[in-house]
């Protein structure tokens, strides 16, 4: 019997690449549509913006189906939340003053950036890089006062950016019985890269990342290091038509394959220990 193992094992080995090759050409959609929901109406604290997305829709003459994707701006999930905060109510310090002096910054929105932080990872020539609560590695703590109110209030990211995505998932599911994922995202920059890309920091119903390490690709190689941030591949195709300028602060995604599942942004974020850039 022992003659016979290595045969065995040869022909194991040709239906596992057989398989991966069947694997490698469904993975791959034949066409991705990005599908832009404009909402004319300013989004206030309260409003129930499931509602705000489903209307729009109808007026476009569209409906969700199954296997679409939802991806939401998260200045729209923080507007419902109320994640706004008057700056004339914000005294900074005498640090954020001077920093903020140095550069002709607004001393108030520094304030907040560093309220909004748990450390600190860069301060040089105006540009101050924190790492949030949320774990989340950008600029200003996410603090933005664009596309808010002409500079009178300053909106936060959501306290919890995977429950809003939650809520939102199961508010679209009681309206459509559709089981439509959801990402929330925001625009970071990059190390070494300039400009900005829509990076995800909220997620339901889909799995943030595909591990395609030990599977093979065409040739036969056995990949070593192919773990693909699909939540935030899909949230920067979105960033393609999901404009600050356009008053569209949400798009469909349709076409995608992609994996169900509860989701969740910390499978997103490099441990400290491996992060080349700290």
């Amino acid at each position: 019997m022992r003659p016979k193992r290595p045969a065995a094992i040869k022909r194991l080995e040709i239906k596992r690449l057989e398989e991966d090759r069947k694997r490698i050409s469904n993975d791959s959609p034949a066409e991705i549509r990005l599908i832009p929901i404009t909402l004319a109406d300013e989004i206030k604290p309260g409003d129930l913006l499931a509602d705000k997305i489903l209307q729009s829709l109808a007026e476009h003459e569209l409906v969700f189906e199954s296997g679409d994707i939802l991806v939401v701006k998260h200045k729209v999930v923080s507007k419902t939340e109320g994640r706004l905060v008057d700056l004339a109510t914000v005294k900074p310090s005498t640090a954020s003053s001077a920093w903020a002096k140095k550069y002709n910054l607004d001393p108030r929105v520094v304030e907040l950036a560093l309220r909004e932080s748990r450390a600190v990872i860069r301060r040089k020539n105006g540009v101050l890089i924190t790492e949030t609560g949320h774990g989340f590695i950008c600029a200003n703590s996410g603090v933005d006062v664009s596309n808010v109110d002409g500079g009178r209030h300053a909106l936060l990211l959501p306290a919890d950016p995977d429950r809003s995505a939650r809520k939102l998932h199961h508010e679209i599911k009681k309206r459509t019985a559709l089981s439509i994922p959801v990402l929330i995202t925001d625009t970071f920059g990059r190390p070494w890269r300039e400009g900005l890309v829509d990076f995800c920091i909220g997620i339901a119903g889909i799995k943030a990342l595909r591990d395609d390490r030990g599977r093979r690709d065409p040739n036969g190689y056995k990949l070593q290091a192919s773990l693909e941030a699909i939540a935030d591949e899909l949230a920067a195709a979105a960033g393609l038509v999901c404009g600050k300028l356009n008053r569209t602060p949400a798009c469909v995604i349709r076409g995608f394959p992609y994996e169900p599942a509860p989701g969740r942004t910390r499978d997103l974020l490099r441990p400290a220990a491996s992060d080349l850039f700290r």
